[in-house]
């Protein structure tokens, strides 16, 4: 079962940094295209234009290494042999998602698609973000290994709602399902269902304890890595 759960961990990790690479890769019309990107012009007309397009500037490259940044994170491997590179990877990560990604995040919302609702699940998913990332950093701190590598994982969920969101609108596009209903599923299915599922595994009882031992006192204790069970005694 450890094989299991390490390969399974491991390909879910890469298939959600190809979708990361996809996503920045798609954005770069942003700022090299020779048209105006068909996401801003739906955008327009906006209050203070310059402005949100500076949010999205620097809300798209923020995205690009934090989203990469934590992933590396969870390697198992990098957290046995090279603590330092991951304290340092976590901390810079952590610094990118709260003093750029999150609160472009919030300014951008405000001119969501789809309304109130899709501006709320935006919102929701930077203030989820910032809880999880500041208490993930406090808990690393304080040994609190369990509870860091949850709320690291939570972080992991919510960054990867930008892929299963872009998934699912993609599916929903083939189902000729309405546009707003469409975008409302995509946010809200993926932010929600990631929260559940980081939940439910981090309490099944059924799954193997060893992995959540706490690590040798010569190791630090990590910024950003995370595995999926309870660690022993807890």
């Amino acid at each position: 079962m450890g094989v299991v759960r390490s390969l399974s961990r491991t390909a879910l990790l890469i298939l959600l940094a190809a979708g990361s690479a996809a996503i920045t890769h798609s954005s770069l019309d942003y700022f090299f295209g020779d048209e105006v990107a068909a996401f801003i012009i739906e955008k327009l007309p906006l209050p203070l234009e310059s402005v949100w397009l500076a949010a999205l500037h620097v809300h798209v490259i923020a995205a690009a290494l934090a989203f990469p940044g934590c992933l590396l994170a969870q390697s198992q491997t990098l957290l046995r042999h090279f603590p330092r590179a991951h304290r340092i990877i976590g901390r810079v990560t952590a610094v990118i998602a709260l003093g750029a990604l999150v609160p472009t995040g919030f300014y951008m919302a405000l001119f969501a698609k789809a309304g109130l609702l899709s501006s709320l699940g935006f919102i929701l998913l930077g203030v989820l973000m910032t809880a999880a990332l500041v208490r993930g950093v406090l808990a690393a701190r304080a040994g609190e290994h369990v509870e860091h590598r949850r709320m690291m994982w939570h972080v992991v969920a919510l960054m990867s709602v930008a892929v299963w969101s872009r998934t699912l609108l993609i599916i929903f596009d083939r189902l000729s399902v309405d546009p707003d209903v469409a975008y409302l599923l995509s946010l809200w299915v993926p932010l929600l269902g990631g929260v559940a599922v980081v939940e439910l595994l981090f309490h099944l009882p059924l799954v193997s304890r060893r992995d959540h031992a706490p690590l040798p006192r010569a190791r630090p204790a990590a910024l950003v890595v995370l595995d999926h069970h309870p660690r022993r005694g807890t």
